[in-house]
């Protein structure tokens, strides 16, 4: 992601969120080069989702990934899924978790599909709507099989839709 990218994931940042990260936050961690990974996807020229995340020795966490209500549904969150953790990987990670909503269970399917399992709650992690948070996990992403599940995923996504 670059910072010309920013105007594009703020506006779908401010859909998505009730509690945004400001701009600054954004520019801070996407010009961060140390372990950091920050993609956005297109559908021709627009913004239409991007995703995050950090790696830390073996261990990757997704900080966020976010697509533009008008464009939910079309595989595009499962695109920098399937974008991200490879890059997780090439960083020597082993393991990725994240958080996510525990209403969200659209959110939580795609993560299955990925591996990540549940392993824990954080109570009230998203405060301005009083909701816990779902901490997911998914180990051994260098293995053979997860490379399979990897491949298997791609074959399933559309074409048109690749992160930048």
């Amino acid at each position: 992601m670059r910072r010309r990218h920013l105007r594009g994931v703020m506006a779908i940042e401010r859909q998505v969120y009730a509690r945004p990260w400001s701009p600054n936050l954004f520019a801070a961690e996407i010009t961060d080069p140390n372990g950091r990974c920050y993609l956005v996807a297109r559908v021709h020229k627009e913004i239409v989702g991007y995703g995050g995340l950090i790696c830390y020795g073996d261990e990757a966490h997704i900080t966020n990934v976010a697509v533009d209500p008008m464009h939910q549904g079309h595989g595009i969150a499962t695109r920098l899924l399937a974008e991200l953790i490879p890059e997780a990987i090439e960083m020597a990670a082993r393991a990725v978790s994240l958080e996510v909503r525990v209403t969200n269970w659209g959110a939580q399917r795609i993560y299955a599909r990925f591996g990540f399992r549940p392993v824990g709650i954080r109570r009230n992690y998203y405060q301005e709507v009083s909701e816990d948070a779902l901490i997911m996990w998914t180990d051994d992403v260098r293995t053979e099989s997860y490379r399979r599940r990897l491949d298997e995923i791609e074959e399933t996504l559309p074409q048109g839709v690749r992160p930048a």
